[in-house]
């Protein structure tokens, strides 16, 4: 559906497609518009908002859970990321930011199942650097046979929120792939190098 008027709210977080997103609501604005969501049983638009501008593509979400009601209208609800829409221009008729957002879906491609391998072992190295407690790292495991790999591997990684948003308007799943591998490599050799300052560094220098 094209042009459709969406309630946007704009986050410093990038959602994925099939990606949950746990949310505290508070403001007065968008206890309006979740409670307009929740009644209709619609989707809202989850854009990045970062340094005072918001990003042209976003994810919408869906509400599958409202965890807590509290006595002030305050909401702690539970959400899924759904579709990903290109934001075609803003609508501010509400308390809260609308958008008219165009839908869009990933173009056929070949897969390459070398690439999947790859990105599944950097991920795996890239955890293994940042995490340590075991359990959280099982939690950052993504299905090896996820339809759309890149957005399993990079929506729950603590990476830079810039990349993440650099995935979302690509309609190549073999590309994003290649971007993420290419960034996870990168990533890694810093981290590796960081692992090692932090051994020397126990070891009171002595490299042991």
């Amino acid at each position: 559906m094209d042009g459709l008027l969406i309630p946007l709210f704009p986050l410093e977080v990038v959602l994925y497609p099939g990606q949950p997103l746990p949310l505290h609501i508070f403001e007065d604005r968008y206890k309006e518009m979740i409670g307009e969501c929740l009644e209709a049983k619609t989707e809202f638009g989850v854009v990045l908002h970062k340094d005072n501008a918001i990003g042209n593509v976003g994810c919408t979400a869906s509400i599958t859970n409202v965890v807590k009601r509290y006595d002030d209208g305050r909401l702690d609800i539970e959400t899924t990321g759904e579709r990903r829409f290109e934001v075609l221009f803003l609508d501010d008729a509400k308390t809260y930011m609308q958008a008219a957002a165009q839908f869009f879906l990933d173009e056929e491609s070949e897969i390459s199942e070398d690439l999947r391998a790859r990105v599944i072992a950097l991920h795996q190295e890239t955890v293994g650097h940042m995490i340590s407690d075991p359990a959280a790292r099982g939690r950052l495991q993504p299905d090896p046979a996820a339809p759309c790999l890149s957005f399993a591997v990079a929506g729950p990684l603590p990476i830079e929120l810039e990349f993440k948003q650099s995935l979302l308007p690509l309609r190549s799943e073999q590309e994003r792939l290649e971007r993420l591998a290419e960034y996870l490599g990168k990533l890694n050799v810093r981290l590796r190098t960081v692992t090692r300052v932090r051994h020397v560094a126990g070891s009171n220098g002595q490299g042991r």
